[in-house]
């Protein structure tokens, strides 16, 4: 789910020494060809697990809606207090991984140990404020990872930002196609309990690799960045009183209304409007992303060729168009076309607004503004899972479908006002 975005005004971003066009700018050549793929395959694939786990969860929401007995409401609250815990951890906690960035290895490996302990509590939760605390201990880790995961990507591919971060993104699609339907199949031999509990074991044991892979991964960008903790907070509290990223983060924070929503309830509507099988509905939404997989790092590419704008307005009004036409059919066969549709640029666009971010901050601040946009985006989206709850329990899933479409076309309005230049003049493409 992704996660995660910032600005500094577009001014500052031209003659920081940190900044995507500054002196710094060419650190991504520094790493050998070698290490810098090993670095994107670890990651990438180190977010798959996280996502692995993510998307299992929500294909086995209905089961575990009726297990406790709850109403739609209750089902949002299980989001809605992922999205809080995560919004809650992200602001200190980006902060206090740029500060020690020297261990982003032990960092990353704490975080894959403590996904596996949480899913652990989820699956083996008697009743349901402890499945809620297993939540608050996933949603904890995975929002962790992301901040040194997307920000030692941010350093080491400069030049070509938008590609790196997305390649990170299709390693979460990969393990959000593939989970749903290895779920769904599952389901038709095992309880949701088993398949949990049986799932953690993976996360913790993948920890101790972690550890080995990355435990350098932080301290030759400590080298670089002579910055004092003090020169830190200064540029931290430039960043907060920026406008600009401001603007940026309510775009994310509105889109994250929409997407969390969505995500929460297809699951309830494919299995309890459609009527479809578990192992359907773990198709129909392991279509969703495997669609997304192709189309995420082709939109990276064209946000780095083109413009971030203009590639994510267009794709927000066209997922607004799409989600309608789903209010309006109720056919198998035209959901699943949408469903595919839906896939070409729904977890395309957080990538996007993330590149958008970092193009604008300096280096030295990567996760900072990482936590202070995910901050941001979790409270507003937060409480967006228990809104559409009431709309799916008091009228119909149509009206969660307008909800979706309503929000999509309110961020790319807003995004048409936000004065963000051309990766090429903001120094994707610059060295010098």
């Amino acid at each position: 789910m992704a996660k995660h975005t910032t600005s500094e005004n577009n001014d500052s971003s031209e003659h920081s020494h940190h900044g995507p066009s500054g002196h710094h700018g060419h650190h991504g050549h520094h790493i050998r060809p070698r290490r810098g793929n090993f670095i994107i395959a670890g990651l990438t694939s180190g977010h798959g697990v996280f996502h692995w786990f993510l998307q299992s969860f929500l294909v086995l929401l209905p089961e575990i809606e009726a297990a406790f007995g709850l109403s739609k409401v209750g089902v949002g609250l299980i989001s809605t207090t992922r999205e809080t815990v995560s919004g809650i951890i992200t602001l200190p906690g980006g902060v206090l991984a740029d500060i020690f960035r020297r261990h982003w290895g032990l960092l990353l490996a704490l975080c894959m140990g403590v996904f596996g302990i949480g899913w652990l509590l989820v699956g083996q939760a008697p009743v349901f404020p402890v499945l809620l605390i297993g939540v608050s201990v996933v949603a904890t880790a995975a929002s962790m990872w992301h901040l040194p995961a997307l920000a030692s990507l941010s350093h080491h591919y400069s030049h070509r930002r938008g590609t790196a971060l997305s390649f990170h993104g299709v390693g979460g699609n990969i393990g959000d196609a593939v989970s749903p339907v290895v779920t769904g199949f599952l389901l038709g031999y095992l309880a949701w309990k088993d398949i949990l509990s049986i799932y953690a074991v993976v996360p913790m044991g993948l920890a101790f690799l972690v550890f080995w892979a990355f435990k350098d991964i932080g301290r030759n960008i400590e080298n670089e960045n002579t910055k004092n903790d003090t020169g830190q907070l200064s540029q931290t509290r430039a960043i907060l009183r920026n406008p600009l990223i401001w603007m940026i983060t309510v775009i994310g924070g509105i889109r994250g209304m929409a997407f969390i929503a969505l995500v929460t309830f297809l699951p309830s509507y494919l299995s309890n409007d459609l009527e479809l099988s578990d192992l359907m509905r773990g198709v129909y939404f392991g279509l969703l992303v495997a669609v997304g997989i192709f189309f995420t790092p082709v939109m990276g590419y064209l946000s780095d060729r083109f413009g971030r704008r203009e590639v994510l307005v267009p794709g927000m009004i066209f997922l607004a168009i799409v989600v309608m036409l789903m209010s309006i059919f109720e056919d198998t066969a035209i959901i699943l076309i949408l469903i595919c549709l839906l896939g070409t640029f729904f977890y395309s666009d957080q990538p996007i607004l993330t590149a958008a971010a970092l193009d604008i901050v300096g280096e030295g601040v990567a996760t900072t503004t990482l936590g202070s946009l995910s901050f941001a985006r979790f409270v507003l989206s937060a409480s967006s899972p228990i809104i559409a709850g009431f709309l799916y329990d008091n009228y119909s899933m149509d009206h969660v479908f307008y909800y979706v479409a309503a929000l999509m076309i309110s961020a790319a309005l807003l995004l048409v006002f936000v004065p963000l230049k051309s990766p090429s003049l903001n120094g994707g493409h610059n060295h010098h």
